[in-house]
């Protein structure tokens, strides 16, 4: 291959000083090779499930065959937590889980949100315990601003759907 000033050179991508990946931030360190992302993106698919994912298998009813774990405070859980959800803060695993769970089960952690890590130190207790864990990314808080039913104290409540976080018209994102 030859040269170019935009061009491949021996299988290189090249290019003018403004797109060389040294000037570009997204291509200073350069993507992984496909059987990286492949490997990558199905482990993070084997520890992660996503709002709507989760919303969508408590709606079918029947046995989801998982079970949901809000790892919040009392004080937290008590202003609205995922229907049917069991209740057992982070803290509280190590000497709770095994009696109020079942190890053949699958468990799926929530925190707050995305700001929160809550959700990843509840699934690291847990497998660490032994149990099949994923985390539900977005926490309640999507699960909220994704319009999906919540209980408090109170009862069951709803908000609608945040158009940044869910179709406004549509069961789901097609995604």
């Amino acid at each position: 291959m030859t040269a170019t000033a935009e061009g491949i050179t021996n299988g290189t991508v090249t290019g003018s000083p403004s797109t060389t990946p040294a000037a570009n931030p997204v291509l200073r360190v350069p993507p992984a090779s496909p059987a990286a992302a492949a490997a990558y993106f199905g482990a993070s698919l084997a520890f992660h499930a996503d709002v709507s994912d989760v919303a969508a298998a408590l709606a079918a009813g029947g046995d989801p065959g998982f079970v949901v774990l809000d790892s919040r405070s009392t004080a937290s859980w008590d202003q609205g937590h995922i229907p049917g959800a069991v209740h057992l803060p982070t803290a509280l695993i190590p000497e709770q889980a095994e009696r109020l769970l079942d190890k053949s089960v699958p468990v799926v952690t929530y925190c707050w949100g995305p700001g929160c890590n809550g959700g990843t130190r509840a699934a690291l207790a847990l497998a660490e315990l032994g149990f099949q864990v994923k985390e539900m990314l977005g926490g309640f808080e999507y699960w909220a601003r994704e319009g999906f039913e919540f209980e408090t104290w109170q009862g069951r409540e709803g908000r609608a759907a945040d158009p940044l976080t869910a179709p406004v018209d549509a069961e789901d994102c097609g995604c």
